[in-house]
């Protein structure tokens, strides 16, 4: 079941510390965890950024009884080209009562996305100066 989509970035401060941000309203440091794995942070206060790694659209499934399919809350971010990064959230994402929760890559895609190119017409020209 989907349970919101929307617009993400991904950006990174000045200290190499990753901040997701979903739909400009819910913010969360991106941090590698010594013996845990990789966990999201809830922020409230708005971090210095020193530039961009990615934006896009993302999708928030809770996903209960499918096959081939974990059944956990699923976070995917559209990386481009009509290519999805999943990502498990055994918890769900953090909030105000548990601030931090852990998030799992994963290779399981909910989000089908076609992506056609039309091919370049041959009768296109480049002039160089």
């Amino acid at each position: 079941m989907l349970l919101k989509n929307g617009d993400y970035t991904l950006t990174e401060t000045i200290n190499q510390t990753k901040i997701l941000t979903l739909d400009s309203t819910q913010c969360f440091a991106w941090v590698h965890a010594d013996e845990i794995g990789e966990i999201l942070v809830a922020s409230h206060t708005a971090q210095k950024t020193d530039h961009l790694l990615a934006a896009g659209k993302y999708r928030l499934y809770e996903v209960s009884d499918e096959p081939k399919i974990t059944d956990l809350i699923h976070l995917e971010l559209l990386v481009g080209e009509g290519k999805w990064q999943g990502y498990l959230l055994p918890t769900g994402l953090p909030n105000d009562t548990h601030k931090r929760k852990r998030i799992i890559p994963t290779r399981e895609i909910i989000t089908k996305t076609t992506h056609h190119t039309p091919p370049r017409s041959s009768s296109s020209s480049i002039s160089m100066l």
